[in-house]
């Protein structure tokens, strides 16, 4: 009878830990992640987001999102931009992400929530939502953005 409980806790351990490690291959957001292209889409208009100078990663961690931009020239040619950054609290369920906007050198951005479909396939991430441009007094229009990023890789 002994021997009958031990192989039953067995296979039941194993059959747990089997069922964590499927768990463990949902692709996770946490990270830090790099943006590789940004489009805004209006009518039939692709308006790209980003300048060939620029770089922007965004950084996930169990609660909170950071996003951060600068100019790989420090200033000193044309793709100068003033430092931007932003942050805040998200939640993200089943694919759908929203952004609370707590902090952003564009203080007019600040205390609004964003909404976007997310999508994890391999080391890309993309990023889908409509802007409500109106509601920060930037247009009448809305617009589609779409981000990609790149999961960036530890040198450890």
């Amino acid at each position: 009878m002994k021997y009958f409980i031990f192989i039953a806790s067995l296979i039941l351990f194993n059959a747990c830990n089997n069922k964590s490690q499927q768990c463990d291959q949902t692709p996770s957001i946490q990270g830090t992640w790099q943006l590789i292209s940004s489009e805004y889409h209006k009518k039939d208009t692709i308006t790209s987001n980003m300048n060939e100078g620029q770089k922007m990663i965004k950084i996930i961690t169990p609660t909170h999102f950071a996003f951060l931009l600068h100019d790989l020239k420090k200033g000193k040619d044309s793709t100068n931009v003033a430092y931007m950054s932003g942050g805040g609290s998200y939640t993200y369920l089943d694919g759908k992400y929203i952004e609370n906007l707590e902090y952003c050198t564009a203080r007019e951005w600040e205390g609004h929530a964003f909404d976007f479909e997310l999508t994890i396939n391999g080391d890309t991430l993309t990023q889908t939502g409509v802007e409500e441009l109106e509601d920060l007094g930037l247009g009448a229009e809305n617009m589609l953005l779409i981000e990609k990023y790149v999961r960036v890789k530890s040198d450890k």
